[in-house]
């Protein structure tokens, strides 16, 4: 980031500030629609929308379809969980093969190798084939979804690099688009699948995914700039940065309560005679989430994004700590668009920190570890509430985003100090070091330049005059 930021969590409330600080720390409001006059980003952004839709037709496609064929509900989920652990597991991988080698690069054998899975499980489900034949079939197809989203965001990083206010307002953007995905990508492939076929709502997952994946890939222009190895073979690596697998780890959280959300709301509405409604109450959840992003992208906010995280996710185990008590459909739909209105915010915010977090060379791989946290909560929140409404009844699948969201607030509280940007620490340090002022001071008696980020101290002695340093944490 070549971005100026204040290191506003690190200052007392007593340092004096001059008025360059003063202008730093006020920030600037950014609209979606100055985001999206942003040159070449319409570009980028009607393809990935193609190509990111199918990445929630997937599960719910192989799940429709294993189920049409194979007749088992524990089939189905077994083959799509398969599918949606590969994706968690090899999308980070992917992630840094296109930092170092370019995303046109990754996208073009990825899509193909989807199109190629995909269809052969297809075929394979179709002909009955046995449940471990699906399972090979549906880890490539699951391991080669195209990250677009994370390279979506690696876009706007590299084009807005300078302006923080405007990049948050980006990650908002990106954000709801992802809740709409994920609002509009099962009802269309369930309207496909119930309308021709199951394996249709595949065909189409593949269509989209190829057409859209390739398009992306041709915008070349808009794309950030490779990140080769160095000499000694080795690069960036996101996973070195202890504040990247900490947030993964919260992100996790957040996916637990997706998974649990989608099997205790089903079993609920099911327990009280009104299965179909558990779209529309779903939904709701969802909707709260996407109205958070949005307003959440509009306001200049003036604490830092490490606070803005730990107050999101607080609001998040507020909610989720809820809805195991809801007495009906009604209330628990209240309490699903509270619980939702902290989920899009929490996610924000966490890419927000992310980004700062590594180097150019592994933002799209860090991107795709969140991404695949989400994955791989998702997967063992549906998994663990399934278990757990079989033993005690519907209501106890609410538990699982209770005891996810709070383990991952537990950490977040715990090793908050990780998630400052290695140059915010940097500076913050020197500034309020008596070392820091000590360095100023000798490289002015010297006639040098103080140190980057330190001044000499002020007339009366009492420490410096000034911070001018790296981080609003937007």
């Amino acid at each position: 980031m070549t971005a100026r930021r204040t290191v506003d969590d690190t200052l007392s409330p007593g340092t004096p500030a001059s008025a360059d600080a003063r202008a730093d720390a006020a920030p600037a409001r950014v609209g979606y629609a100055a985001l999206l006059r942003t040159p070449g980003a319409w570009t980028f952004l009607v393809p990935a929308f193609a190509a990111r839709l199918p990445y929630a037709m997937l599960s719910l496609g192989i799940v429709l379809l294993v189920l049409d064929t194979h007749g088992s509900y524990g089939t189905a989920g077994a083959v799509a969980a398969v599918s949606a652990v590969a994706q968690a597991v090899i999308g980070p991988q992917t992630g840094r093969l296109a930092d170092r080698y370019g995303q046109a690069a990754v996208l073009l054998p990825s899509v193909a190798v989807h199109a190629v899975s995909v269809a052969a499980l297809i075929g394979l489900a179709l002909g009955h084939a046995p449940v471990w034949a699906l399972f090979a079939a549906a880890a490539p197809a699951g391991a080669s979804v195209p990250q677009i989203g994370a390279m979506v965001r690696a876009r706007w990083v590299a084009r807005l690099s300078d302006s923080p206010a405007t990049l948050n307002t980006a990650f908002a953007f990106e954000s709801v688009t992802d809740e709409f995905t994920f609002v509009v990508g099962p009802v269309l492939a369930t309207a496909i699948a119930t309308t021709v076929t199951p394996s249709a709502a595949l065909i189409a997952e593949a269509a989209l995914t190829v057409a859209g994946g390739l398009a992306f890939a041709a915008q070349r222009r808009t794309a950030p700039a490779r990140h080769p190895r160095t000499v000694d073979g080795r690069g960036p690596s996101a996973l070195s940065s202890p504040g990247v697998r900490l947030l993964a780890g919260a992100f996790l959280g957040v996916g637990t309560v997706f998974g649990a959300m989608q099997v205790s709301v089903t079993a609920f509405a099911e327990s009280v005679g009104s299965g179909g409604a558990s779209g529309t109450v779903y939904g709701i959840f969802a909707g709260g989430s996407m109205l958070a992003g949005v307003l959440y992208g509009l306001v200049a906010w003036r604490r830092s994004a490490r606070s803005r995280m730990l107050g999101c996710y607080a609001l998040l185990l507020l909610g989720c700590s809820t809805l195991w008590a809801m007495p009906n459909l009604t209330a628990l739909s209240v309490a699903g668009l509270f619980c939702g209105l902290a989920i899009a915010p929490t996610l924000i915010t966490g890419y927000t920190l992310v980004e700062t977090l590594v180097a150019d060379g592994a933002k799209t791989e860090a991107f795709t570890w969140l991404t695949g946290a989400i994955g791989l909560g998702l997967a063992a929140g549906s998994t663990v509430a399934g278990q757990l409404i079989d033993a005690g009844g519907p209501s106890t699948g609410f538990l699982v985003p209770v005891i996810g969201a709070g383990l991952g607030l537990v950490a977040l509280v715990a090793l908050r100090g990780l998630l400052v940007a290695p140059r915010d620490a940097a500076v913050a340090g020197a500034v309020l070091s008596p070392a820091g002022s000590r360095a100023a001071d000798e490289a002015v008696r010297a006639g040098a330049p103080a140190p980057a980020g330190t001044e000499p101290r002020a007339s009366d002695g009492t420490g410096p005059r000034q911070l001018v340093g790296a981080g609003t944490g937007r």
